[in-house]
This record gives C-alpha cells, sequence and structure tokens, in this order.
C-alpha cells in the first residue's frame, strides 16, 4: 500500500483487479476544498488511458512489476519460450502477450519481459531492430526519384513499407513501436 504521496511515474497500482501505471501525476491544491491528485492511468494489459482523480492521502495498493531482461529462445505453438539470463528459467509467453512484436522478434534476441506474480504482462524490444529483407519486388528504372515506397516481408514474416531502391537480402534498420523503415544498414 502506498498514499496518493507517493505516486510518480511508472509506479503500477491494484485498481479493482486490474494493473495501472502512472504515466503523469499532478499535485493540486486548490484555494478551496481540500487538495487532491489528478492522474493519468494506462491499462497494463490492454493500454486503455484514463485520467482518475484521488484526494490528497488516499490509500492506494501498488503492484509489484518484476521487469527483466530475457532472451528469446524458440516459438512453440502459439507460446514464445524466453529464457531469464540469471536463473536459466525458461517461461512460454503467449502470443497475444507478445503481441506486435513477434513480427520483430529474431531467436536470440534480448527483450525486456514485464512480470507480475510470475504471470508475464507484456514486452518490450528495443525501439530498432536490424533484419535482413526476405522478399521484396524490384524497384523499376526510373522509380528511384519518386520517393515512393513498396512492400516487402522481413525475415521475421512481418511486412513493412520500404524505399523502392531496397532490394531483397539487404539488411534494414526497422522502428519496433510503428514498424517504420529507418534505413538501410551497410555489410
Amino acid at each position: 500500500m502506498a498514499t496518493t504521496n507517493d505516486l510518480k511515474n511508472g509506479l503500477v497500482l491494484n485498481l479493482d483487479g486490474q494493473l495501472w501505471t502512472v504515466t503523469a501525476f499532478q499535485h493540486v491544491k486548490p484555494g478551496k476544498g481540500g487538495a487532491f491528485v489528478r492522474t493519468t492511468l494506462k491499462n497494463v494489459m490492454t493500454g486503455k488511458v484514463v485520467d482518475k482523480t484521488f484526494n490528497a492521502g488516499t490509500k492506494v495498493e501498488t503492484a509489484t512489476v518484476d521487469r527483466r531482461d530475457m532472451t528469446y529462445l524458440y516459438r512453440d505453438g502459439s507460446d514464445f519460450v524466453f529464457m531469464d539470463g540469471d536463473t536459466y528459467d525458461q517461461i512460454p509467453i503467449p502470443e497475444i502477450t507478445v503481441g506486435s512484436n513477434a513480427g520483430y522478434l529474431l531467436e536470440n534476441q534480448t527483450a525486456m519481459v514485464a512480470l507480475h506474480e510470475s504471470v508475464p504482462l507484456y514486452i518490450e524490444l528495443p525501439t530498432s531492430v536490424e533484419l535482413v529483407i526476405s522478399h521484396t519486388d524490384p524497384g523499376l528504372q526510373g522509380d528511384r526519384s519518386t520517393g515512393g515506397t513498396k512492400p516487402a516481408t522481413l525475415e521475421t514474416g512481418a511486412e513493412i513499407q520500404v524505399p523502392l531502391f531496397v532490394t531483397t537480402g539487404e539488411k534494414v534498420k526497422v522502428d519496433t513501436r510503428d514498424g517504420r523503415y529507418l534505413g538501410r544498414i551497410s555489410s
């Protein structure tokens, strides 16, 4: 348990059985009436963002979320198996928890896994990863100056938009948050 005075960004609260991360907070002391704390909370599981106001000094239940770096090993059915580098424990994480990050995960890649009471909540990848283009149609001669894009399939199976000059077999840098092409990697 903590009070509203202990609130800070990144703290995880357990409200009505759901986990919420504090993304913003502001202590307000109006001229009339009691002080209160205005917060912006993000649901850990769904990503839904809500604004909630607490009276100053109110007790709130905190949740312990263990964030640790783990290595992605392999896919087992609909689960992704990660290994804790410290304990060598292997943890299966359901596909729904991995979400869109699956398109940027390579075997032996490190990701940050958030656990609450040994239950995986979500995974965070680095903001950019380097992946090889497994297939893309060749660009037509003369197309290079228009700044257009074409679809390309990455080695993980994810599809992104790349500039017309990118060819199959090239290594590219991709933003894991929105799948944006960030540039070619020269080998």
